[in-house]
């Protein structure tokens, strides 16, 4: 028997457990450990071994230990599923509880030898060199000659004309019939401050005048409307009158000012 001490450094020594990727990769693992057919698993042997891992594995990570506690509580399913009759399904044939887990275990084998042999890849093309090409000039720039007896071959004046037209025709048929008759837009720069400056000297100047005399020195629509704007704003201010006797006649405006 083992004196105290040594008992003690006996029971101390700790198992250093293969770590795993995943539940599935663990699956494979005992499955490939005890040469099982992977279509025919032993649910109650490889759920005791997988159990006897997860009571050893210590992590502090609660997702990697909740994806082994959720495998573990499918091989329990599983397991308590195959103690019971055989469910029949629609072509009357008895399912399998364990198909499911078959499946997944076949996709996960063929991806991860899949990574091995890609990795493996990887490895080799790091020893693959490669001589940069040393193609004289003169045989870069050489160009063929054109056989134009070939390149036209049947071709007569008539076809050509008639492959122009067919393209002029597909150019006008992308042309939008209501945009393509939109001229250009131009915008026009209007000084504020130069068109209320001169408002103010007409103003100054003629005291009493038409609208219509206004707008004799505008030369677009967008000048009209901000000189209607200005006299508007100074009508609002006080510093004209604006008077029209019946519709559509003239606008008469007065200026307010004293006279100097």
């Amino acid at each position: 028997m083992l004196p105290g001490s040594r008992m003690r450094e006996a029971m101390a020594i700790s198992i250093k457990l293969q770590v795993f990727e995943g539940p599935l990769d663990l699956l494979l693992h005992l499955i490939e450990k005890n040469k099982i057919d992977i279509y025919d698993i032993p649910i109650v042997e490889i759920t005791r071994q997988y159990m006897d891992y997860i009571k050893e594995l210590e992590t502090e990570d609660m997702n990697v230990m909740s994806e082994f506690l959720l495998m573990a509580a499918t091989l329990l399913d599983i397991k308590c599923r195959m103690l019971l009759p055989r469910e029949v399904n629609e072509d009357g044939e008895e399912e399998d509880p364990r198909e499911e887990l078959v499946q997944q275990l076949l996709e996960y084998k063929m991806y991860k030898y899949m990574s091995f042999e890609l990795k493996d890849r990887q490895l080799d093309a790091d020893k693959n060199y490669y001589k940069a090409p040393t193609i004289p000039e003169e045989v870069v720039a050489y160009q063929p000659p054109v056989d134009y007896d070939e390149l036209f071959g049947d071709i007569t004046l008539r076809k050509l004309h008639e492959i122009f037209q067919a393209t002029l025709k597909r150019q006008e048929d992308k042309i939008d019939p209501i945009r393509s008759q939109f001229g250009r837009i131009e915008k026009d720069e209007i000084n504020m401050d130069e068109k209320l400056s001169y408002i103010q000297n007409y103003i100054r100047q003629n005291k009493t005048f038409s609208f219509k005399n206004l707008l004799e020195k505008n030369h677009n629509k967008m000048e009209i409307v901000i000189t209607f704007l200005t006299v508007l704003e100074m009508m609002k201010m006080g510093q004209i009158t604006i008077v029209q006797e019946h519709l559509f006649d003239d606008i008469i405006i007065t200026s307010n000012e004293p006279v100097e």
